[in-house]
């Protein structure tokens, strides 16, 4: 499947289709039964041209298993949601925590656990964060991350197209997001992990009547692990697949079309 906003911006990477399926694609990349891993691992290597999967047993941590469809994964922390609402804000040491209380070989983790990632103040605000995700239960077994350019058109529809724009990209996209709507604000930031950006809250702007763009990787802890892959210098723009559609077919007439702007994303 080819892309008329790619061809026009010039992307560094692969514009990333996110699939849901039940079946695994040969040679997909995915993480073993149980073990860690950041589900944005998988995506930027579907930037860089492979394919990756995840299901209910390999989606890497809690966080990833939300984010990607696979239901409330925080219920399943340890020590409960109280926990993870510890971890997210202020830790854990105040309640007499200690290392050795801890399961994990994970320093990082383990420091978390004890002092908390600071995200947010308290975790009476944690509480309130998980009220407002859109947790959702996806109808298939794999989440799929794939180039857009692979994607066979009259065999599979994606649920999103996800790009790696740089500012003056991003710009450009806002832009052509909001050009054929009555709305000027057709995009959203909404606070969360990187793979809730690209799949939960994404597929709760697919259910809209008129869904908006998702602009992602404000997770520090997200953009840590992919910077070596894909730099540090990129958000995603995450897209339900009718959006998509609606702005691919406005990159003609739109001010992508016009030779001042083709120069500028060529340079």
């Amino acid at each position: 499947m080819e892309s008329k906003i790619g061809e026009a911006l010039k992307f560094k990477y692969n514009p990333v289709a996110l699939l849901w399926a039940d079946d695994k694609p040969d040679g997909a990349l995915q993480f073993k039964e149980g073990g860690w891993g950041c589900v944005m691992w998988l995506f930027a290597n579907a930037a860089r041209g492979r394919t990756a999967v995840a299901d209910r047993t390999t989606f890497g941590c809690l966080g990833g298993g939300t984010g990607l469809g696979f239901g409330n994964q925080y219920l399943n922390w340890q020590g409960g949601a109280d926990a993870f609402c510890r971890f997210l804000s202020t830790g854990s040491a105040q309640l007499g925590t200690t290392r050795q209380d801890i399961d994990s070989s994970r320093e990082e983790y383990v420091e978390n656990i004890l002092h908390g990632e600071r995200y947010i103040k308290s975790p009476e605000l944690v509480k309130r964060f998980l009220e407002a995700i859109p947790f959702a239960d996806i109808p298939k077994k794999y989440v799929v991350f794939k180039p857009l350019e692979q994607v066979q058109p009259h065999r599979e529809v994606p649920v999103a197209v996800i790009f790696l724009p740089n500012p003056d990209q991003l710009a450009a996209l806002v832009v052509l997001a909001n050009y054929a709507r009555e709305s000027t604000e057709s995009v959203t930031v909404p606070f969360g992990a990187g793979c809730q950006s690209i799949g939960i809250f994404t597929y709760r702007e697919a259910e809209s009547k008129n869904p908006r763009a998702v602009i992602g990787l404000v997770d520090l802890s997200a953009r840590e692990t992919v910077r070596k892959y894909i730099g540090r210098e990129l958000m995603t723009f995450s897209l339900p697949f009718p959006m998509f559609c609606e702005m691919e077919a406005n990159v003609s007439e739109s001010f992508l079309g016009k030779e001042e702007w083709q120069k500028f994303f060529s340079e």
